[in-house]
């Protein structure tokens, strides 16, 4: 359907479901939203299902806003809400966002700042149009959910034209020709990193994930002809945060994307703290840099974050639904709803298929799904691992044994995901007298990225979010954690003579803070290091693993060999990524079961053997592409 055609039938739904006292002042496309703006807000909202009515009808996800000419200006507005906002509500921060006609307000206590049956919010709406959501202030303040903030309101008319050209992309006209779609395999495939596919109907080309080997450094067949110009993409859709799915998004802008970018909220939040460390790593490793911050920042202002479970159009021929994956905060299983219901697929990403200490296990349940592609990572016959508690028992045992002896324990972790839960394990641990109480320094993004994870409680499994925010027991503020904001600092643990702990990225070892204590205290056999999630291929955690003897480290410039005689040991069940068992469970639960599954993110023998057992067992169709293959779905 074209744009006018389009804004046309909203004119004539309009005129059918709503009453003469409601007035629409305006129509726009934006991103993947039609926008009604109207000086009767309160009427709209409050009048039954009159906005579920409209969108049913236009079959697209419908939004209401104040007409602009109603909002106070952001100035008076503050004013206002802290007039009417009783103090016992600590308002922490406001957040205007003219895009959307709505104001966060952040609040120690929400209760207060909504007042009893939301009257407070009621009465602050009425008065100054803009539409108020209270949120609890975060535990640890976030840096980079500000510096997010704040470039998006600072970038308003660039970010809401951009909007418009997205808007009216989506809702061009649709080839007149029989529905045909491919899934076509960028990287990622019989190997783990560099995560590329490229989803492709004769109407639409979208790419989900654009990674970067962490081994390597090795890219995705970005020069592949289907996706070439790279303008010619209509979305990329990123699963979630860690650099082998999203490492290159900004190189994608840099060379000629000009398009949006799907994810969830934590996942924008997480991709620009990952993505700037990343320079920074490079940098400092006199590496060349593959994009710089600028790239960046232009990723956030094309990024339309979605809900989990909220449907959206984002090409003339494919809805998108974002389902929780269990793997890291905000991270999703990315469900295609191709055509007019010709064919459901869905890429998990990396999937959790069971309850960890920070998250829910990744949803199983579709309306339709005809085809998986699925992660394989733990995909192999003997890849069985132990349970969470198990894990625990395990890390604690080593843990000990190393601070007993007087030693110092490294773990390198992603600063996303693992590192939460070790710091989990570790304040559980300590507070419970079962390990030696010393001092556990996080070292890299790991502060900051558990920053992010309090900002989104929304997003934690609900055991979590009661024990910080309805027991005020917030174990990430444990005294016990110490954060390494400088070098002077990280010299000094270095130094220090007594036992502790670091976290530290990369947690493969492929660089970072990580490296800096490696050698320091590699040659001392008093000393300790422990694996706790996935080390790929060539990189340097998988060749300590396998047990290397020496190492060839640099220093200033300088390379030198040191000695390897610390501990080393791998601690398996902390991984975010499902084993044999509980893929197999997954795939038995799938509701409803696909007819087809695509393995990816695995060693070429763990995706084979993946593949064969669930034919076997499941009776169904199962690939095992080859990078630059193409898999046709419908």
């Amino acid at each position: 359907m074209s744009v006018d055609s389009l804004l046309e039938q909203t004119k004539e739904v309009l005129r059918e479901v709503l009453p003469e006292t409601i007035e629409v002042t305006d129509i726009e496309l934006e991103g993947p939203h039609i926008v009604l703006y109207t000086k009767q807000l309160d009427a709209f909202l409050s009048g039954g299902d009159l906005l579920r009515q409209v969108a049913q009808r236009l079959r697209r996800r419908v939004l209401v806003r104040s007409d602009p000419a109603t909002l106070m200006e952001p100035k008076e507005a503050e004013t206002a809400i802290r007039e009417l906002i009783p103090p016992e509500a600590e308002i922490t921060g406001l957040f205007f966002e003219p895009e959307t006609g709505e104001v966060s307000i952040e609040a120690a206590n929400p209760g207060a700042a909504i007042g009893r049956q939301g009257a407070v919010l009621t009465e602050l709406k009425r008065k100054i149009g803009w539409v108020p959501t209270v949120v609890r202030t975060p535990p640890i303040p976030s840096k980079t959910v500000e510096e997010v903030r704040v470039h998006l309101r600072n970038h308003f008319d660039q970010r809401r034209s951009f909007l418009k050209k997205v808007g009216t992309r989506i809702s061009r006209d649709r080839l007149d020709e029989k529905i045909w779609a491919r899934s076509s395999s960028l990287g990622g495939y019989r190997e783990v990193g560099r995560s590329a596919s490229l989803l492709s109907t004769q109407n639409s080309k979208v790419l989900i994930d654009c990674g970067i080997d962490p081994g390597s450094d090795r890219t995705p067949f970005l020069s592949a002809p289907e996706l070439l110009p790279l303008d010619s993409l209509d979305a990329v859709v990123i699963t979630h945060s860690h650099l082998d799915h999203c490492g290159l998004v900004p190189v994608l802008l840099k060379y000629g994307y000009q398009g949006p970018i799907y994810t969830t909220a934590p996942t924008r939040d997480m991709m620009t703290l990952m993505l700037l460390d990343a320079i920074k790593v490079t940098s400092q490793e006199a590496r060349q840099k593959l994009y710089d911050s600028s790239h960046v920042r232009d990723m956030v202002t094309r990024t339309i974050p979605l809900r989990w479970g909220e449907t959206t159009d984002i090409t003339p021929d494919l809805r998108l639904t974002l389902h929780n994956a269990g793997h890291i905060l905000g991270s999703s299983i990315c469900h295609f709803h191709i055509g007019d219901g010709d064919h459901n697929l869905a890429y998990s990403g990396d999937v959790k298929f069971e309850r960890s200490w920070l998250f829910n296990p990744a949803v199983n349940r579709f309306p339709r799904l005809e085809t998986l592609v699925l992660e394989s990572t733990y995909g192999g016959y003997r890849d069985v691992q132990p349970s969470r508690q198990q894990a625990s028992d395990e890390f604690a045992g080593f843990v000990s044994k190393v601070l007993e002896r007087h030693g110092k324990l490294i773990v390198p972790v992603f600063a996303v995901g693992r590192s939460q839960e070790v710091m989990l394990v570790l304040e559980e641990r300590m507070r419970e007298g079962r390990i030696p109480r010393v001092p556990v320094y996080l070292d890299g993004m790991i502060f900051e990225a558990t920053a992010i994870h309090t900002a989104y409680p929304e997003y934690l499994n609900s055991q979590l979010r009661t024990q910080i925010f309805q027991q005020g027991d917030n174990p990430f503020l444990s005294d016990i954690f110490h954060r390494v904001d400088s070098s002077q600092m990280r010299m000094g643990i270095l130094d220090e003579k007594e036992p502790c702990i670091v976290l530290a990225t990369s947690g493969m070892m492929s660089g970072g803070p990580v490296m800096e204590y490696f050698r320091a205290w590699a040659a001392d056999e008093k000393h300790g290091i422990v694996f706790v999630g996935y080390q790929a291929d060539g990189t340097f955690g998988r060749r300590l693993q396998r047990g290397l003897n020496e190492a060839q480290l640099f220093d200033n410039g300088r390379q030198y060999t040191t000695p390897v005689r610390l501990e080393v040991a791998t601690i398996e069940g902390f991984s975010g990524h499902s084993d044999r068992v509980q893929l197999m469970n997954y795939v038995a639960s799938l509701d409803p079961r696909p007819q087809r599954i695509i393995l990816n993110h695995g060693e070429e023998s763990k995706t084979l053997d993946l593949a064969s057992s669930l034919h076997k067992r499941f009776n169904l169709e199962s690939r095992v592409p080859f990078n630059l293959d193409a898999v046709r779905l419908v």
